[in-house]
């Protein structure tokens, strides 16, 4: 995603807000000169950027080391208002799993 507006390209894919949200809407080039003259600016994008970096680092790993189950725990664990907000099948998209199976995994009884 970030590659197409760094690269000037077409982004491959779509992103939709489920809830009402804040965004910032910049042209190529504003952004530059934004990045360019702005001190404050570009550390915030730096920050921003790292933090974004190291969210999706954690996310593959858990990808990697993880199984549904344990996906669906952390999950749980990190944003536990999420299920009231978002239907399950963006939940299950989430976390890699098909949404019959998030069933399952929820009516599992853990001990």
């Amino acid at each position: 995603m970030p590659d197409s507006f760094i690269n000037n390209e077409p982004s491959l894919f779509t992103i939709e807000a489920m809830e009402p949200c804040h965004i910032a809407v910049f042209n190529k080039s504003d952004f530059d000169q934004l990045l360019a003259n702005d001190q404050a600016f570009k550390d915030w994008f730096y920050q921003t950027a790292i933090q974004k970096l190291l969210s999706h680092s954690k996310r593959l790993l858990s990808f990697i080391k993880n199984k549904p189950m344990e996906r669906y725990q952390e999950l749980i664990a990190q944003q536990p208002a999420i299920f009231q907000r978002v239907p399950q099948r963006y939940i299950a998209s989430y976390l890699g799993i098909t949404p019959v199976s998030l069933s399952r995994i929820r009516n599992r009884k853990v001990f």
